[in-house]
C-alpha cells in the first residue's frame, strides 16, 4: 500500500474513533447517566461518613462516654439520608454498614458488665430499624408522588380534552348561528326578490326606450347601455334567488356572457365613477392589455370587483388613493386592489371572508364572502395581502384554464 493511501486510511480510522468518543462523551451527559453518577457519589459520600464515625469510635477512649454517645447519634444521619435517597434497601444497607463500623467500638465492652454490652448491642438493632422504617416511608412517599404525577398528567389531559371539546362546541354554536342567519336571509331574499322583480321589468323597459332616444355615438348612450346591462344582471340574480328558494337550485352551473377581464374591470369603474369623483379619489389602473384574451363571466366577476372597490372607496379618506394592478402569475394572473385607508387588522384578515362579519358600520358582511365563493368557483383564490404602506390590499388569483397566455 502506498504511503498516501496508508495516511488516508489512518485518517479515516482516527476520524471514526474521534466520532465514537464524541458520542460516548455526549452519552455521559444524558439525563439517566447523570442521575446514576450523582447517586453513586451520594452513596460514596454517606459511606465515607459511616467509615469516619467508625474510626472516631475506635480511636476515642471508652471512658469518653459523651463523645461515643454523640457518634452514635451522628450515625443515624447517613442511615436516614440513605433511606430517603435510596429507599428501604439503601437504608438497610447503610444501617448494616454502620453496624459493621460500630463493631470495633463493641470490642471495647467485651468482658465488662452484660448490661453495658447489651445496651451498646441494642444500638445496632435500632440502626436497622431506623433504616428499614424510614426507607419504607420513603418508598411509600415516592410511590404516592409517582401516583400523584400520573394523576396530574391524566387531569391535564382531561382538561386539555375538555378545553378542546368546549372550543369545538363554541365553533358549532357559531356555525349554527350563521346557519340560522343564512336561513333567515334566504327567506328574506326570496321575499325581496318577489318585490324587486316587477320594478326591474319597468326599469328595463324604460332603459330600452331611452336607448332608442340616443343614437349611436351619443355620449349618453354608453351610460344607458350600462344601465340596461346592470338591470339584466340584477334580473338574472333575482331569478336565481327565486329558483333556489323554490327548491329547484340556483344557476351555479349556468355561465353568463364571457368578456375580457379588462373590460369587466373598466365597466365596474364606470359604474362607480360618481362615487370616486365625490371623494376626489386618485384612481390608478395599471396596463391590463396582457389580459385582453383572458375571458371571464362578466356578470359574476363584475360583482367581485364591485364589492372590493366599494369597500376600498368606503375605507379611504377624501382625496385618498386606490390602485388596481394586474400581472401574470404562475399559470394564471393576479389582480391586486390596494388602498390607503385604515387597513385590516392582522386578526381580522381571515375573518373578513366569514358571512355577516363586517369591519365597517352598517355593513352586511356578505360582500367579501360572496366574492370569495365566486372566485373559488373559478378555481382561484382571494386573499388579504400585506400592503407596501398603510391601508389594505386584496389579491385575486385566477387560473388560466382556457390557455389565454399560451
Amino acid at each position: 500500500m502506498a504511503r498516501g493511501e496508508r495516511r488516508e486510511a489512518r485518517g479515516k480510522w482516527l476520524g471514526k474513533r474521534g466520532r465514537r468518543r464524541g458520542v460516548e462523551s455526549l452519552n455521559l451527559f444524558s439525563k439517566p447517566v447523570w442521575k446514576s453518577n450523582v447517586k453513586k457519589l451520594l452513596f460514596i459520600f454517606l459511606l465515607l461518613i459511616v467509615i469516619g464515625i467508625g474510626l472516631l469510635h475506635f480511636f476515642t477512649p471508652g471512658y469518653m462516654i459523651f463523645y461515643h454517645d454523640t457518634y452514635r447519634r451522628l450515625s443515624y444521619f447517613p442511615i436516614v439520608l440513605g433511606a430517603i435517597w435510596f429507599g428501604m434497601r439503601g437504608g438497610l444497607l447503610l444501617a448494616a454498614l454502620t453496624s459493621i463500623a460500630f463493631i470495633p467500638h463493641l470490642l471495647l465492652y467485651i468482658g465488662k458488665e452484660p448490661q453495658t454490652y447489651m445496651s451498646e448491642l441494642t444500638e445496632i438493632i435500632l440502626y436497622l430499624m431506623a433504616g428499614g422504617v424510614v426507607g419504607l416511608i420513603s418508598e411509600r412517599e415516592s410511590k404516592l408522588r409517582q401516583e400523584y404525577k400520573l394523576l396530574s398528567e391524566k387531569l391535564k389531559e382531561s382538561y386539555d380534552r375538555l378545553h378542546e371539546e368546549a372550543k369545538l362546541l363554541i365553533e358549532a354554536e357559531e356555525q349554527l348561528s350563521v346557519s340560522q342567519k343564512l336561513s333567515s336571509l334566504g327567506e328574506l331574499s326570496a321575499s325581496l326578490a318577489h318585490e324587486v322583480k316587477n320594478p326591474l321589468s319597468s326599469i328595463k323597459g324604460t332603459a330600452e326606450i331611452l336607448l332608442d332616444e340616443f343614437p349611436e355615438g351619443h355620449p349618453k348612450r354608453e351610460f344607458v347601455e350600462i344601465l340596461l346591462a346592470e338591470t339584466s344582471r340584477l334580473n338574472t340574480t333575482v331569478n336565481e334567488v327565486l329558483r333556489y328558494s323554490s327548491g329547484k337550485g340556483g344557476n351555479e352551473g349556468k355561465k353568463g356572457e364571457s368578456e375580457p377581464l379588462p373590460k369587466t374591470i373598466s365597466r365596474v369603474l364606470k359604474l362607480l365613477d360618481n362615487r370616486i369623483r365625490e371623494k376626489h379619489i386618485h384612481l390608478e389602473l395599471s396596463d391590463m392589455s396582457f389580459a385582453d384574451n383572458f375571458f371571464v363571466d362578466g356578470d359574476k366577476m363584475s360583482q367581485v370587483f364591485l364589492n372590493i372597490v366599494l369597500n376600498a372607496i368606503d375605507a379611504v379618506p377624501v382625496e385618498g388613493r386606490i390602485s388596481i394592478d394586474g400581472k401574470k402569475e404562475g399559470e394564471g394572473l393576479s389582480i391586486s386592489i390596494t388602498d390607503n385607508g385604515s387597513g385590516i387588522l392582522p386578526d381580522d384578515r381571515l375573518r373578513v371572508f366569514e358571512p355577516f362579519y363586517s369591519g365597517k358600520e352598517g355593513g352586511t358582511g356578505l360582500g367579501l364572502s360572496i366574492s370569495q365563493k365566486i372566485v373559488e368557483s373559478y378555481g382561484g383564490k382571494i386573499t388579504v395581502s400585506e400592503p407596501n404602506s398603510s391601508g389594505a390590499c386584496l389579491s385575486i388569483y385566477l387560473p388560466d384554464k382556457e390557455g389565454a397566455f399560451m
